[in-house]
């Protein structure tokens, strides 16, 4: 006979926790559903979601910044660098399009630490850069960033 209800602790083995609840889910065995801990850990899965679109797009943003404060500078890395956070926010929105809902939210915290990351990575100072993100959600996903073919 297999594992009674709760045979593997979510504190102890968060794994074999999740591999137990997933088996008694499938089996319609819902009296050995953990509902407390398994709601959270949906909701973190959710939340893991909103911050790979964010962190995606503080990378887009960081390198239009970049781009825009240090033209001497500008290189095809940054540019591809743009290009593929880019797919990996669409391909977030792809899988979890409610995030859509949550856009400005996204871009407003995404920015932020965007703002912070330029101004260490460049070293020119904070105020330099905008408060409040300069550019359009049209932009973060479209604006082309021609580069001089020898960097």
């Amino acid at each position: 006979m297999g594992p009674g209800p709760l045979a593997t602790s979510y504190d102890d083995d968060l794994y074999g926790w999740a591999m137990e609840q997933a088996a008694a889910l499938r089996a319609g065995a819902f009296s050995a559903i953990d509902r407390e801990n398994l709601a959270e850990e949906i909701e973190t899965l959710g939340r893991s979601q909103l911050s790979g679109l964010v962190s995606a797009w503080r990378v887009v943003l960081l390198h239009m910044l970049k781009f825009d404060h240090q033209p001497d500078r500008r290189s095809r890395s940054w540019a591809l660098s743009i290009c593929d956070q880019r797919d990996q926010a669409a391909d977030v929105l792809a899988d979890s399009p409610g995030l859509k809902r949550r856009l400005d939210e996204a871009v407003v915290r995404a920015y932020r630490g965007a703002r912070l990351d330029a101004a260490r990575e460049t070293g020119l100072p904070l105020h330099v850069f905008p408060e409040e993100c300069p550019y359009t959600r049209d932009e973060m996903l479209t604006r082309d960033f021609p580069i001089d073919p020898r960097t």
